[in-house]
């Protein structure tokens, strides 16, 4: 791993990643989760203020980039949850079957290169009645923005750190067995390209 993904990388994702906008969305599911969680993608613990502690028996939080791990260091130890954090990527969560209650993935399905593998894992692990919290951006409604996405993805993946502005959601989720009880989509406020949204709640179907 070169000195621009260790080091120059977690500061450019934290910044992104904590604009007004992404943290309103998060402050609209992260609250939701209860019992033991898993948040894959724990990043730089952006998500970690937003648990309510009261409803959270324990966090497991995934994250492969050393880089985003010892930033997150300072939000672990500001945070009442007990955590564990996992280093490993989101197609190889190292959690028995259907032993979490409440799985939470924000703004990271865009980036894990087998997302796909990755849900089936998040599948894997949910308990009967569990549920995915998510929220990211991907694949827009309109063929504009599509455009750009599509034209655009090849060099944003590369200063991103992998991430990509076209992935389909929902696509995504229905694919790995899940089913999308709750899910809204939108614009928030920002570069249309990465702006438009999908959050909600999904179950696993057994």
């Amino acid at each position: 791993m070169g000195v621009y993904q260790r080091f120059c990388l977690p500061r450019v994702m934290n910044f992104s990643c904590s604009s007004k906008p992404t943290t309103r969305q998060r402050q609209k599911v992260v609250p939701l989760a209860t019992g033991r969680v898993l948040e894959v993608g724990l990043g730089t613990g952006l998500n970690l203020p937003f648990y309510d502690s009261r409803r959270v028996t324990k966090l497991w939080g995934l994250e492969p980039f050393e880089g985003m791990r010892r930033r997150a260091v300072k939000s672990i130890a500001a945070s009442p949850l007990e955590i564990e954090l996992l280093d490993l990527p989101g197609e190889e969560i190292p959690l028995e079957d259907a032993s979490v209650d409440t799985v939470v993935i924000t703004y990271t399905l865009c980036t894990i290169p087998e997302a796909d593998r990755a849900l089936r894992q998040v599948h894997r692990v949910l308990k009967p009645g569990g549920k995915l919290l998510f929220t990211e951006h991907g694949k827009a409604p309109d063929a504009a923005v599509r455009k750009w996405q599509d034209r655009v993805n090849p060099v944003w993946k590369r200063i991103g750190g992998g991430c990509n502005l076209n992935r389909d959601i929902p696509a995504l989720l229905h694919a790995a067995g899940f089913r999308t009880d709750t899910i809204e989509a939108n614009y928030i406020p920002g570069w249309k390209p990465a702006s438009f949204n999908y959050w909600g709640v999904a179950a696993a179907q057994r």
